[in-house]
């Protein structure tokens, strides 16, 4: 055993010799070996952080919420386009809400949405106007910095009030207290329409998730939303919304609601159980599940684009260790006479591939984690070093070394001591 070691770590020692005699060709040797697990490493590590950053959006709004969004609508045999908000209603929203209909729902919070102009003395902002109920707070965890949030009496009366996110706060007010004041809301058509509605309340920072960003939007009752600004109801009357989002009383039970909800929706809508359904419900485990799935083939493709580079280091180490060969013909006949078996000439070279290679996946790791951190410093993505990508990186330096040191330390030892003596 002690043996083995020592013949391995004078290997190795007669290796960084050679290395350093050649510092320059070394240098370039390892310089594709470098880039190679560089890239590897940041590449990695963004496609991490990418899912990490995706999960943790998601995970935000929870992954106990279900949102059923409209599909296709249908009258009079005639079906109409998708996603219209014709399809589902405001008494659908109010039949989920019933605990008798769907008992595992913790918070009901339909939505009337659209996008508008709203406009302060001078300033005017692009904003999602939301037309919701209380219940919408405590579905999203919103918290508010200043005043009140919607409450059940402004839905009633169609009260003209308004609560602005955190952003549009800012975009239209500045460092002016905009409680009590007035925002007018561009009506759509372009006739120049526009109501007046009073701010009620400011919201906290969020931050953006997979749903989008609650700081730009602002939210009003959604009675005033279907009646007041825009025109809420569907060909038949009924008064639409965009959305409803269900929270389920634990995630345990998403998978309960669920089908409680396509139940409950399939019997207001009169169809078969075959049918196709004139709505969608989406599941935000699902959705995750999903999220990360993709992640994690981009992951994969970018570390594969990356791993080319070290095939094409690979390929420059067993070039200069062919060169090495070949200049160190004499060397290897001297040693073969002195009594050198042809397995220490093969672990001489392999070793001289692996260290050549080792060292520049040491070096590739510091860059590829430079990088990474710059791109994280940058705001533009986030990045994440895993322990994982560096022990990938440093395996596939020395698998690099390996296979592509063999056939040239196969030909050293390979060599006929009296041709190599005879070597000039």
């Amino acid at each position: 055993m002690m043996t083995w070691l020592a013949d391995l770590l004078g290997n190795v020692r007669v290796a960084l010799d050679g290395l350093v005699v050649n510092k320059l060709r070394s240098a370039l040797t390892m310089l594709g070996v470098i880039i190679g697990v560089g890239a590897v490493i940041a590449l990695l590590s963004i496609g991490a952080g990418a899912q990490a950053s995706i999960t943790k959006q998601i995970s935000s709004v929870g992954t106990n919420l279900l949102i059923v969004m409209p599909g296709a609508f249908r009258e009079g045999g005639v079906q109409h386009e998708s996603g219209s908000a014709a399809s589902l209603t405001y008494d659908d929203a109010k039949a989920i809400a019933d605990a008798s209909n769907v008992p595992d729902a913790k918070f009901v919070a339909p939505e009337y949405s659209r996008s508008t102009q709203i406009i302060f003395g001078d300033v005017n902002i692009n904003a999602s106007v939301t037309g919701t109920t209380p219940e919408y707070q405590s579905a999203f965890d919103l918290e508010v910095a200043r005043g009140r949030f919607i409450e059940a009496k402004d839905v009633d009366k169609r009260a003209a009030v308004v609560v602005l996110g955190y952003q549009a706060a800012q975009d239209l007010f500045g460092a002016f207290d905009p409680l009590g004041q007035k925002v007018k809301v561009a009506l759509p058509g372009g006739n120049g329409g526009r109501v007046a509605l009073t701010v009620i309340g400011v919201l906290k920072e969020k931050g953006s998730s997979m749903m989008g960003s609650v700081d730009d939007a602002v939210f009003v009752p959604i009675s005033t939303a279907q009646t007041r600004l825009f025109s809420g109801r569907n060909p038949r009357g009924d008064l639409m919304v965009t959305r409803v989002n269900v929270v389920a009383a634990s995630e345990r039970q998403t998978g309960a609601v669920e089908g409680q909800l396509e139940a409950l929706l399939h019997l207001r809508h009169g169809l078969d159980p075959d049918e196709e359904a004139d709505f969608g419900v989406m599941n935000q485990a699902d959705l995750l599940s999903m999220a990360n799935q993709v992640t994690g083939i981009m992951t994969v493709f970018l570390g594969a684009i990356a791993g080319i580079s070290l095939l094409v280091g690979g390929i420059g180490i067993m070039n200069i260790m062919l060169v090495s060969v070949t200049e160190r013909t004499r060397e290897i006949g001297i040693r073969k006479a002195v009594g050198a078996r042809k397995a220490d000439i093969l672990a001489q070279f392999l070793m001289e591939a692996v260290v050549l290679s080792l060292l520049g996946g040491l070096i590739g790791i510091l860059l590829g984690m430079g990088l990474a951190k710059i791109v994280d410093l940058t705001g533009l993505m986030n990045s994440v070093v895993t322990l994982n990508s560096v022990l990938m990186a440093v395996g596939f330096s020395v698998a690099v070394g390996l296979f592509f040191g063999i056939y040239p330390a196969n030909q050293a030892a390979r060599l006929n001591p009296i041709e190599a003596l005879r070597y000039e």
